[in-house]
């Protein structure tokens, strides 16, 4: 269960400027609860910090650099406040072939979207654990259930921040802290753009039933959370894919992947 709200408790938000990170806080917000908004765009998050009103505060960070990561908790302690919801939602993707990768674009991929995570939950987790009371949320993705052709170093962060959460769930059994991790399918938020994929070509790729919008996203995240569910997949037709991604064998899967991923179809 979600801890109760406290006077200075706080739900940190990693890359909460837009998408799915932007309506968790929203979601949050609504709820009563103090928020701290965490990514690298500030002027984002200071029109959403504006919209959400006393209840938000904004600390501009780059979680692809360790030093950033570093400094959040003293941050967050200088503000009078401590976590009581760590949301790990800040990720990225790269597309492609492997043999046509950007080495640099990848290492960055799995500093955000793998390294971040487990950073930031080593440096909160411990005080939740010492105060008795805590959640964390990590952000994976459908993907997260199988590899991804087109996108596999994005497929295998997911799957390590699935697999890393599920562990820490189990760790903090009776502690009075909660770890579940949100598994998305498709979602209307720029992230197919920014990482190379047209709106178009990723709804040509994908049924249209699976598209679910980010703020029922947020909803299903935190009423997930609140309920005590560990993997939180929304939409009936994401949680269909999500069985079928895990249990038909891998020779028939990735070829039907691999055949339909945008970034490798017309290859």
């Amino acid at each position: 269960m979600l801890p109760a709200a406290s006077h200075n408790g706080v739900v940190l938000i990693t890359g909460a400027s837009s998408g799915i990170g932007a309506e968790i806080a929203r979601e949050f917000a609504s709820r009563g609860r103090r928020v701290v908004l965490v990514a690298r765009r500030a002027e984002k998050l200071h029109e959403l910090a504006e919209s959400l009103g006393a209840a938000a505060d904004v600390l501009a960070a780059d979680l692809s650099k360790p030093a950033e990561r570093a400094a959040l908790p003293e941050r967050v302690s200088e503000l009078g406040l401590v976590v009581d919801v760590l949301v790990n939602n800040a990720g990225l993707s790269t597309v492609g072939p492997i043999a046509e990768s950007d080495p640099a674009a990848e290492l960055n991929l799995i500093e955000v979207d793998v390294a971040a995570v487990a950073d930031l939950c080593s440096r909160f987790v411990p005080g939740m654990v010492a105060r008795g009371r805590g959640a964390v949320l990590n952000v994976a993705s459908v993907g997260a259930f199988g590899p991804l052709p087109g996108q596999a170093a994005y497929g295998a962060a997911k799957a390590f921040v699935l697999s890393y959460t599920q562990s820490l769930g189990q760790e903090l059994s009776g502690t009075g802290v909660i770890a579940a991790t949100l598994c998305p399918g498709p979602v209307k938020t720029g992230f197919g753009e920014a990482a190379g994929i047209s709106d178009e070509d990723a709804e040509a790729a994908l049924p249209k039933a699976m598209w679910i919008d980010p703020d029922e996203v947020a909803r299903a995240a935190v009423d997930g959370l609140a309920s005590g569910r560990t993997v939180i997949v929304p939409g009936v037709f994401n949680r269909i894919g999500a069985v079928a991604f895990q249990h038909l064998p891998r020779r028939l899967l990735l070829p039907i992947l691999a055949r339909n991923h945008p970034a490798l179809k017309n290859r």
